[in-house]
């Protein structure tokens, strides 16, 4: 038994060049989040910039906020620190500070990111440490992050509690970075505490 098959229509040729007809919409870009935009909008305004240190978020501050379009108005630069030896060697943190407080601590946030804003001349200088998990560091839990900014005539350091997995630290502590900076931009008063 056979069955009939039903021919296709006739198309109008097209040239291999040519695009189809109908093309699915692309999709909208995704925007930065929104404390990256509010905080290039803020240095922006004030013609200032920021530089960062960066431990446990290994680039991501930078990462997000070079998202927003004309970052490079407002980001000067920064480093990985994700080595102990390289907060000294490449944020200028005392080698006798980290003995004496190791690298996750208020006082090692604190000297990264003043290390960061003179070792890339910037306006504001953020430094990052804690531990993102799985397992506890240096007597630390997963979760314990220090935030540190450094600006003129200041130096300010955020004690925070996250949960979530590696991944969530991480984003939760880039997000909360970037709140800090804006409350110390802003010049009212911080829940940060003056450095040790």
């Amino acid at each position: 038994m056979s069955s009939a098959v039903t021919p296709a229509p006739d198309l109008p040729p097209r040239s291999p060049s040519e695009p189809p007809s109908e093309q699915p919409p692309a999709p909208p870009p995704e925007d930065p989040p929104a404390p990256a935009a509010q905080l290039h909008a803020a240095l922006l305004e004030r013609g200032q910039t920021v530089a960062v240190a960066e431990s446990l978020t290994a680039g991501l501050f930078c990462a997000t906020l070079a998202d927003v379009p004309g970052a490079s108005a407002t980001l000067r630069g920064g480093a990985v620190v994700y080595a102990t030896d390289l907060k000294t060697a490449l944020a200028g943190v005392p080698a006798e500070l980290l003995a004496a407080n190791g690298p996750v601590s208020p006082q090692t946030a604190a000297a990264l990111a003043a290390g960061i804003r003179v070792m890339c001349s910037a306006d504001w200088g953020v430094g990052l440490t804690g531990v993102a998990g799985p397992d506890p560091v240096d007597g630390h839990d997963p979760g314990r992050v220090y935030v540190g900014v450094a600006g003129p005539g200041q130096v300010l350091v955020w004690q925070l509690d996250l949960t979530g997995d590696r991944a969530e630290v991480r984003r939760q502590s880039v997000v909360r970075a970037m709140q800090a900076l804006l409350e110390s931009l802003g010049g009212g008063p911080s829940t940060g505490n003056a450095a040790p």
